[in-house]
């Protein structure tokens, strides 16, 4: 074998990842709830910039744990969040993960509106009232777009998910869903990313 290599059980890979993080975090703290979420994130990018840009609202993780108890759906704006969301442990509670990006009559109404795609997909989201949760981790626009129609009244999501990755509106998104008034998981800054959508929703399943 290679000198330096760590020989690890690949059982015990996960296990070993955490327990680094724990190490290199050392004596910060974070709340119970939130603890997993945080770190899972680091665990998905390696970056320890998330243990301080993460903000979780108060009431986020127990208003998702009591949508996905009662079988709500998750909407991502990406096929990649979508993908990387553990189906079978989402699945026990009957919802489902949906997307609606690929949707031809969604991309027509952009073309024709000259909008994007992810901020139509996020108004025929908002006309099924069990898209309860929003997974949102590549588009501003879409972010933007749903924090319009909650002020709007014309959706209250149980959590908003909003980890948009980039540079055009990114940070102005995530500043505007502290204002929405509804709970929300956010990035502070440009950091983001569909990967750490579908991984913040991992951890919420993980602690039901």
């Amino acid at each position: 074998m290679l000198d330096g290599i760590d020989i690890v059980d690949p059982g015990d890979i996960e296990k070993k990842s955490f327990a680094m993080i724990a190490e290199i975090l050392g004596e910060k703290k974070f709340q119970p709830l939130h603890e997993n979420i945080i770190k899972r994130v680091i665990h998905t990018t390696a970056d320890f910039e998330f243990a301080e840009i993460m903000k979780i609202s108060e009431t986020a993780v127990p208003k998702a744990f009591a949508a996905i108890k009662a079988g709500c759906n998750i909407v991502t704006d990406t096929k990649m969040a979508s993908v990387g969301i553990n189906r079978k442990s989402f699945s026990r509670f009957g919802g489902q993960i949906v997307c609606y990006m690929d949707d031809e009559a969604v991309a027509w109404e952009a073309k024709q509106r000259n909008v994007t795609r992810a901020s139509v997909c996020m108004e025929k989201a908002a006309k099924d009232g069990n898209n309860q949760i929003f997974a949102l981790g590549n588009a501003p626009t879409a972010l933007i777009r749903l924090v319009e129609m909650i002020k709007a009244g014309a959706i209250s999501p149980a959590l908003v998910i909003g980890v948009p990755v980039g540079f055009v509106n990114v940070v102005e998104s995530k500043e505007l869903l502290k204002t929405a008034g509804v709970p929300y998981i956010l990035s502070e800054g440009r950091k983001g990313g569909s990967n750490i959508a579908a991984a913040i929703v991992n951890a919420i399943l993980l602690m039901i």
